[in-house]
């Protein structure tokens, strides 16, 4: 349970306080411990309890003895059982119940390590099945001397097994739902263990009461002296006593003093200990006649003898390991003369000190679980701190120590103890690690370990992974693999699939059958049945597939005399089955039941009769070939393909990978138009773990955006003011506040995210990147959030401090709330929010603009050099000798001139006073023209790599004048190696950038405007009049080699050549090929920055770098050869097998086919014969 029973008193002598308890406890001892009195009257207290008969029957075994029960045989039922019983023991281990069968069946009950384990075995109760064996387990530290009660409650396949208020449930397959088990049962020990029990067992030591089997009292029958039940070994129907009493120190101050004596020889103590701590100290004994002492420490969770005396080497002894189990171990320590041995849980281990010639002596007082105060005066020792566990069975000099007259005050001396009873608790039990995260506890705490689960966080509750491709495209991330988590923090786990970022994000998720596939010999009576096994799971694939827009599949059916329907009745012969595990018999198209193939819908199949190629039932090769994209179908699971069995009939398919872009609910918003709005939806449950996140953008300085209420416990996150975002919550302890500061405003009308958490170690808030707040939960307070109201969503019960702006993406526990449904039908609420440029502008780069979307946004690179989904993506391409790219403004401005274009701006009348040009370049060859900008009146520009490789850009700005030189020959720009070249002019004034660090400012006197701008020349140039020797020369030579992202001003000559969006003016002349300048930048260290920027604008790998940025270069290269190698192979492959098939249609002098039969039968046979030589690592870039 979540809460402690705390009781509050009356507050004065005459009233009367009740509590009813809920539920309802059986119990034969209640002790109650005062907590605190009133401080205005006098200490006292007066109780009354009231309870209800209750029946008993109870039974000691001493673990020796057992029960055994035998069946009537004709009430026995094979299928079903339902065993009940309580009880109680302070050893860890025991067998409870066992009944086994002659084939090596069994069921078995038994306690180990304090824990329950339900193991049922159904191996050999038929020879053809696996065996299967259920191993369930339940419960923690069952060994506390308490009543635990025990249901296993068996119908055919399923198990219910419960223990105390924990219970798991079991749902077997195959043969489970038969026990081949025998006639007799037994409880407490296995009589004569069977072939099955292959497992180490001991017999119960401890109590069992109201033991019923099927309904059948055992321990009434035993009593009876039934013939059913025989009693073996010794057993009394009175439950028996402990001997021992335990003490558990409660905090690292806690100890217990025991006093010892001087004068014997040999000095012995003896204890045992439970704990979950990994250190603290167990004893401390001072030496007497010498100074010093004996330290007996847990470390690290083993223990640690130590025995010292100043200015001598101390005596070390360690013995055990893995101690701090919580279970409980016996230690024995032996001091004699000079002789020291200490034995942990039966294994010695001994020494003798080095402290000369004198002998050991101890006495005085032994210090268990920690020191007192030093302001006692006591000389006891506790480098490791206190210890926190339990203690029993204490003996010092072979004396059992009575706890009870200690705690009496009769003996000895202690500090903040319980005594007579063990207070130690399994705070990993229920486990609220989630996704599999490994708990591990201390006395007061637990901690989850989330490695390798691809979760964080207190509880493992928050994913590290974004739920779909479109939300890492807007964190900036490239194209790659990426693990997706599609349900966030919900119980789904992440899986692999690869990210393509095209204008929208595309999802690509592969399965297993993506071979082309041939079936023969099959009919309605042996159809062929083809299963795809993909990537995720389908509970994964049905989260990704409802978050995405669209999805679509590829699924091709090849058939030769092989029909889909019957002709007969219509019934199909062949079909596929998608996720709903009903059979689809369509074959394209977004229609379902349309029992028509893409022909069909299109109106051209081979045959107008039919509505698929392959019904038309043709002694050759056609195929029917559909893009499935009703979503509710997808992905494919599975193919029947039942009629190849006639004389030449054969059939093949092929099935794509399930592709799927954009993500609605990564855009679902809302906007709120004054502070009263809002949007209600049904109460919250997150009990025990809730997150909530989502955007916002507001103008506004404070509102609530989200409020959920219970009778005391609420949740609320606001926005306190322009720099302070809030989360506020009660779950029965009291209400808590964490808020983050920014030093920005948040009301910036910008998109900021918000994340929080509870959960039952701690609550946290981020917004943006801001460090995190935490605040953790109370120690041993309540943990459970009981919320029942309406969850109120951009305002409040109160219609008070509303929100007034947009919210976006809200999700709580991973599932995303459907705001423009809801906004919809509610008043002053809109669906949807405009305005994602103001916070994603920045992703689009190179002069990309932001362009509005009703569902994001997109980058619109029209007016860059760059393509992409962001403007990344360089255009580049490779100039042979002699080759050109002429774009003609004067042509620009007639295709232009009705538009609203930039690049209409330059035409002959017009004067260009300022400018700016960028292009990146690799070449050897001097000298080289690199680019050339001549206008209608013998101005021009020109930058150019002289005879000794310098850099130099001419300015003729007036043709009465000499150009202006702006010469960098600080090396040699010819040296194979990636370079970038920035101009900026305004007016007469040139700004130069080369290579990001060398800056020249340079005034030019040739002229201050740029008129009439006619040509932009990449490469070489045939008119060479009125131009400069130096330029003419460059001119003549051209430039070979690669030219990168060449721009002036709004107009990118290589993509308006390479990559035309529409009509342009540009003549390309030789051989001009799309590159890439960067691939082979050698190793120049400004080219790789510029490589990988937009990849290390994405984070490391823990931050969802794309995997495949992980590969390194040259694998990548080398793997790029080999895909280029083995491609070109197989197109030979393919060129050899269609000749080799044309001669063999000539020798037959077969009729001509259709031009649809013949490409089909050659596509086919193409990739039948090439199939097996592509693996499906390469197959995956070809998307």
């Amino acid at each position: 349970k979540d809460c402690v029973w705390g009781f509050s008193g009356n507050a004065n002598a005459d009233s009367v306080v009740y509590y009813r308890l809920q539920p309802s406890i059986k119990a034969r001892f209640l002790r109650f411990i005062p907590l605190e009195w009133n401080p205005k009257g006098r200490i006292g207290m007066r109780m009354e309890v009231f309870g209800c008969a209750y029946r008993s029957e109870v039974v000691d075994l001493d673990g020796k003895s057992s029960l055994l029960y035998r069946f009537d045989q004709k009430s026995l039922s094979p299928v079903k059982d339902i065993i009940s019983l309580k009880f109680k023991t302070v050893r860890s281990d025991g067998i409870l119940l066992h009944r086994e069968g002659p084939s090596g069946d069994h069921i078995t009950l038994q306690l180990r390590g304090g824990k329950l384990f339900l193991l049922i075995n159904s191996g050999e109760a038929k020879l053809t099945s696996i065996p299967v064996l259920v191993n369930l387990t339940l419960g923690s530290l069952l060994d506390d001397q308490h009543w635990h009660s025990v249901l296993i409650q068996r119908l055919g396949k399923q198990v219910n097994f419960t223990v105390d208020e924990h219970r798991r449930h079991f749902h077997a397959q195959g043969e489970f739902n038969y026990l081949d088990l025998g006639y007799e049962i037994s409880f407490g020990g296995i009589p004569a263990p069977g072939k099955s029990v292959s497992f180490p067992h001991k017999n119960f030591h401890g109590c069992l009461e109201n033991l019923y089997y099927n309904g059948v009292d055992i321990i009434d029958l035993a009593k009876q002296q039934s013939p059913q039940v025989i009693a073996l070994g010794n057993v009394s129907f009175s439950c028996s006593q402990p001997q021992s009493t335990p003490v558990t120190f409660l905090s690292s101050r806690s100890y217990l003093a025991l006093p010892g004596s001087f004068e014997e020889d040999e000095v012995s103590a003896t204890f045992q200990f439970r704990t979950w701590n990994k250190a603290g100290l167990l004893l401390f004994s001072e030496l007497q006649l010498v100074s010093g002492g004996l330290l007996l420490i847990l470390n690290d969770g083993k223990l640690k003898l130590n025995l010292y005396q100043p200015g001598k080497l101390p005596t070390d002894i360690t013995a055990g390991a893995g101690l701090n189990d919580g279970q409980w171990h016996s230690v024995s320590l032996s001091v004699k003369r000079s002789h020291l041995s200490v034995a942990v849980d039966g294994h010695v281990t001994s020494a003798v000190p080095s402290l000369g010639p004198e002998q050991v002596h101890l006495g005085g007082t032994y210090y268990f679980g920690g020191c007192p105060d030093i302001s006692f005066g006591s000389k006891c020792k506790s480098p490791l701190g206190g210890f926190q566990g339990c203690m029993r069975r204490i003996s010092i000099s072979d004396k059992v120590v009575d706890l009870l007259s200690v705690q009496q005050g009769t003996f000895g001396n202690f500090s903040d103890l319980q005594i007579d009873s063990c207070g130690i608790s399994d705070r990993c039990l229920p486990n609220y690690c989630e996704h599999g995260g490994e708990c591990s506890q201390s006395w007061s705490s637990f901690h989850c370990n989330c490695s390798n689960t691809g979760y964080r966080g207190a509880t493992c509750h928050n994913s590290i992974y974004e739920q779909s491709c479109e939300a890492y495209k807007h964190r900036g991330n490239a194209s790659g693999f990426y693990y997706i988590d599609a349900d966030g923090s919900g119980p789904l786990g992440p899986f692999l699939l690869y990210c393509n970022m095209t204008e929208t994000a595309w999802t690509i998720i592969q399965h297993n059958g993506s071979d082309l596939t041939r079936v023969r010999n099959t009919n309605p009576g042996n159809p062929y049945t083809g299963v795809f096994q993909y990537v995720a799971s389908m509970e994964q694939l049905q989260a990704t597939l409802t978050r995405a827009e669209h999805c679509e599949q590829d699924l091709t059916y090849y058939c030769k005399k092989s029909r889909l329907v019957s002709k007969e009745d219509g019934a199909p012969l062949s079909w596929w089955i998608g996720r709903t595990n009903e059979t689809q018999t369509y074959w394209g198209g977004p229609l379902p039941n349309s029992q028509k193939c893409t022909c069909g819908l299109e109106g051209n199949c081979i045959d107008s009769q039919y509505y698929c190629n392959c019904d038309a039932d043709r002694n050759e090769w056609t195929n029917d070939t559909g893009l499935l994209s009703y979503k509710e179908h997808l992905p494919v699971t599975k193919i029947v393909i039942s009629d190849t069995g006639r004389p030449h009939s054969e059939a093949a398919y092929k099935l794509g990978p399930l592709l799927c872009w954009g993500d609605k609910l990564f855009w679902n918003s809302a906007s709120f138009d004054t502070e009263a709005s809002y949007l209600h939806f049904p109460t919250f449950h997150g009990e025990l773990s809730a997150d909530v996140s989502f955007f916002f953008k507001t103008t506004a300085s404070s509102g609530v955006f989200l409020e959920n209420l219970g009778i005391t416990d609420f949740i609320r996150i606001e926005l306190r003011s322009p720099t302070v975002v809030t989360f506020s919550f009660d779950v029965g302890n009291g209400p808590f506040e964490i808020s983050v500061q920014s030093p920005t405003h948040f009301n910036d009308n910008q998109w900021h995210h918000v994340r929080v958490e509870r959960n039952v170690k701690e609550a946290s808030l981020q917004v943006d990147q801001l460090p995190p707040k935490t605040q953790p939960a109370p120690a041993d307070g309540h943990v459970l959030l009981q919320l029942n109201s309406q969850l109120f969503v951009g305002g409040t019960a109160t219609r008070q401090r509303g929100f007034l702006g947009c919210i976006r993406a809200l999700q709580l526990n991973g599932m995303t709330l459907d705001l423009e449904e809801r906004a919809q039908v509610t008043p002053e609420v809109q669906p949807g929010c405009r305005g994602h440029c103001s916070s994603y502008g920045k992703l689009c780069r190179n002069g990309g603009k932001c362009r509005e979307r009703p569902s994001g946004f997109l980058c619109d690179c029209t007016f860059s050099a760059y393509t992409g989904p962001f403007c990344s993506n360089e255009i580049s391409a490779y100039f042979e000798s002699g080759s050109s790219v002429i774009y003609s403004f004067q042509d620009n401005y007639f295709l232009s001139k009705n538009s609203s274009s930039h690049a209409a701006s330059f035409h002959g009348d017009m004067k260009l006073s300022r400018e700016t040009i960028k292009f990146s370049f690799r070449t050897t060859r001097t000298p080289s023209l690199l680019l050339f900008v001549s206008s209608s009146y013998k101005e021009y520009l020109s930058v150019i790599i002289a005879k000794n490789g310098s850099l130099q850009i001419r300015y003729k700005l007036n043709r009465y004048q000499e150009p202006d030189v702006v010469n960098f020959d600080f090396k040699n720009m010819a040296d194979g190696q990636l370079h970038h070249v920035e101009i900026n002019r305004e007016g007469g004034v040139a700004f130069v950038e080369i290579d990001e660090d060398t800056r020249r400012q340079v005034h030019l006197s040739s002229g201050r405007e740029f008129s009439a701008v006619k040509f932009l020349v990449l490469g070489r140039i045939s008119e060479h009049s009125d131009i400069d020797q130096e330029t003419a020369l460059a001119g003549a030579q051209g430039f070979t080699g690669c030219l990168s992202a060449v721009q002036l001003s709004h107009v990118a000559p290589l993509k308006a050549a390479l990559h035309p969006s529409h009509p342009a003016p540009v003549t390309v002349t030789g051989h001009v090929t799309e590159s890439s300048c960067v691939a082979q930048a050698g190793t120049d260290a400004t080219s790789r920055e510029r490589t990988h920027s937009f990849a290390d604008h994405s984070g490391t790998i823990d931050d969802k770098e794309p995997l495949a940025n992980a590969i390194k270069s040259d694998s990548a290269v080398i793997g790029g050869l080999i895909a280029v190698v083995i491609f070109i192979l197989l197109c030979i492959t393919a060129i050899a097998v269609r000749i080799y098939q044309q001669k063999r249609l000539y020798k037959r002098n077969e009729a001509k086919r259709s031009e649809n039969v013949d490409s089909a039968e050659a596509v086919l046979k193409s990739e039948l014969n090439i199939q097996n030589a592509v693996n499906e690592n390469q197959k995956e870039y070809f998307f």
